[in-house]
């Protein structure tokens, strides 16, 4: 492919089910969750064999990011809005600067361990050839509820067609998903510029005012016009049928959304607890459990499958079965200013 390929970076998020360790002035991609690096940093390393990186990020964060990360571009969106608004922004301001590219999104908060780099320009050029919106989808080793689902439908060789996308779903239908051969949403996208804003600009599409508004060059004013929404309910979920393509992402992968993915990509001890940060475990008749903290001594006693965390005056305990569940507590916090 001879088109310049520029990878977007997505850093404008919070995490809120990894509180506290991500909180409103440090979110999780700032965070060095099972390694030596942030996860930020691990994703703009993985993305270098772009001809660019672009990380996009809010107001607040953007000087951090621009620390951790100062071989790559950033981009600072006029407000944090999800990942519909930031990556209309991001590609109207990609296909200003370059001629003719072909765009990868990569979110900044992934666990991958592979080849990602052949995969990546595969799709690419799949968005390039076809002018199709391209999604990565990972095959499931289990069903899980904490996912949205892709439904492939004919296949075309380097990719599939996408027939139609699922939300997260119960346990039954995850269970049918995976038997079903469909694949998990990654949340990594290749697009070339005129697919992506020919699809978002459409006729009462939810991102259509900030489109117009970025034509004008008027972005602030398109940001407040439009709602906080994903990219894939604002695009991918709306596209007309045969424009969306979907290329398997054959890596190891997790998104480390919750405190119970650290146990599916770090080490455990002999009890089976996996320990992040730095913290250290006494545990007496206690398995499976997840802990998780800067300069603390946790002591558990009697209990399985428990994720403990602690980060500056903060502690949580929660269940790993129901560690999706934090979101409604920071919603609280949040309400309470005390997120």
């Amino acid at each position: 492919m001879d088109r310049p390929l520029v990878a977007v970076v997505l850093a404008g998020g919070i995490g809120s089910r990894l509180y506290p360790a991500s909180r409103h002035h440090r979110p999780k991609q700032l965070l060095a969750l099972g390694g030596e690096r942030t996860l930020l940093e691990r994703t703009v390393a993985r993305a270098d064999f772009a001809d660019e990186v672009v990380v996009s990020t809010r107001p607040a964060f953007a000087d951090a990011v621009r620390e951790a990360v100062p071989e790559a571009s950033v981009l600072v969106e006029p407000a944090g809005k999800d990942t519909g608004p930031a990556l209309a922004y991001a590609t109207h301001r990609v296909a200003e600067r370059f001629d003719d590219p072909v765009m990868l999104a990569l979110p900044s908060d992934h666990h991958v361990d592979g080849a990602f780099e052949p995969t990546a320009r595969r799709g690419a050029r799949v968005a390039a050839e076809t002018g199709s919106l391209v999604t990565f989808g990972v095959e499931p080793d289990r069903p899980d509820t904490g996912y949205g689902y892709i439904e492939p439908g004919p296949d075309r060789g380097a990719y599939a067609e996408v027939a139609a996308f699922h939300e997260k779903p119960e346990a039954e239908a995850a269970r049918r998903y995976v038997e079903a051969g469909y694949y998990w949403n990654a949340g990594i996208f290749a697009w070339t510029p005129a697919a992506f804003l020919t699809a978002a600009g459409a006729t009462d599409a939810p991102l259509a005012p900030l489109i117009d508004a970025l034509d004008r060059g008027d972005p602030e004013t398109g940001f407040a016009a439009v709602d906080p929404v994903s990219v894939d309910r604002a695009v991918f979920e709306r596209a007309a049928s045969g424009s969306v393509a979907v290329v398997p992402l054959d890596i190891a992968w997790d998104d480390l959304g919750s405190w119970d993915a650290l146990r599916r990509i770090l080490p455990a001890d002999e009890d089976g607890t996996v320990v992040a940060g730095d913290a250290s475990v006494r545990a007496v008749d206690a398995t499976n459990n997840v802990v998780a903290g800067d300069d603390i001594h946790v002591s558990l006693v009697g209990v399985d499958d428990v994720a403990v965390v602690a980060y500056d005056d903060r502690i949580l305990v929660v269940p790993t079965a129901a560690a999706q569940r934090v979101r409604e507590l920071v919603a609280e916090l949040n309400a309470e200013g005390e997120f």
